[in-house]
């Protein structure tokens, strides 16, 4: 394991610029092992002078051959990795050169480990917040409990074995919203993911995101999630977390009945639970944009 090959695969929608940044940042890791980029494109034309068989640093450019969205997308990438790691990296995001360093010697002091992630800088519009774990472990638990929104998608690096038995992302999630957080759900049942306490991946939040308005698929999409796992309803402050966010995300629609009923019992589960109170913000008029907006300034979200 001191010298793995890595495949990164980097989901893109009409998003060129960005695209190019992201594959350059992983072009430039420090690991010394071969790092393939699989630049797969989403409802968009593949570009195909983006490809190159440099020995070490290649890239392959290929169209989303499964379900169109962000998780037909990532599978597509999974499906034609061939390395002994794979990755994932969001397209307007940008890996920092020690990342895969730093993981990869995680994997090989710690041969059970399947999972490793490392902290994030969140770019606010040029504002930088550096969000750590504490620990160097993150359990289902803990999975139940919080998002634990440090370990980002673009954070992900596991063994292609492992992959088995995760099980590839789910392509029934509406919109794909949060299928990040059900991949991760499904790793950490299987084994602890370890995480790397450091921020080494810069996630630019001022990019904007096909999620930003789109709020009937969050609705939907985090029905669907607490269904598929029903070890959500015996943790209150987990569940008390995305009813909050159906709460905001059912507010932004003008549901104002059905916001508060939902904000209702989030309080219920949990009254520390902030998302209530936000919600409610928006059903009494406040804009949406506005609260998500003033939440992003200080590298938070919904």
């Amino acid at each position: 394991m001191t010298r793995p090959s890595v495949s990164v695969v980097i989901a893109t929608r009409d998003r060129p610029e960005l695209l190019r940044e992201a594959v350059a940042a992983v072009q430039a890791s420090r690991h010394d092992g071969r790092v393939e980029v699989i630049a797969v494109f989403d409802r968009s034309e593949p570009d195909a002078s983006l490809a190159s068989a440099d020995e070490n640093r290649p890239v392959q450019v290929v169209p989303n051959r499964r379900t169109p969205g962000l998780a037909g997308a990532r599978n597509t990438g999974i499906l034609a990795a061939r390395s002994d790691l794979v990755a994932f990296c969001d397209d307007d995001d940008l890996w920092l050169p020690s990342k895969l360093l730093a993981q990869v010697e995680v994997l090989a002091h710690d041969p059970s480990v399947e999972v490793v992630t490392t902290g994030i800088l969140v770019d606010a519009g040029g504002r930088l917040t550096p969000r750590v774990l504490d620990r160097d472990r993150i359990t289902h638990a803990d999975l139940l409990r919080s998002r634990v929104m440090e370990a980002h998608p673009s954070t992900y690096l596991t063994r292609r074995a492992a992959l088995d038995g995760i099980g590839l992302v789910d392509e029934e999630l509406p919109g794909s919203y949060a299928e990040d957080y059900d991949w991760l759900l499904r790793a950490a049942r299987r084994h602890p993911v370890a995480a790397v306490r450091a921020p080494l991946v810069r996630v630019r939040w001022s990019r904007g995101s096909y999620f930003a308005s789109r709020w009937e698929t969050i609705d939907a999409a985090l029905a669907h999630l607490v269904a598929r796992h029903p070890e959500l309803a015996a943790e209150p402050a987990g569940l008390a977390r995305i009813l909050g966010q159906r709460a905001f995300a059912q507010a932004a629609l003008g549901r104002r009945s059905e916001a508060r009923a939902t904000a209702r019992r989030v309080v219920e589960l949990n009254p520390r639970e902030q998302r209530a109170w936000l919600a409610r913000l928006v059903a009494a008029g406040v804009p949406a944009s506005v609260v998500v907006g003033a939440l992003n300034r200080i590298g938070r979200g919904i």
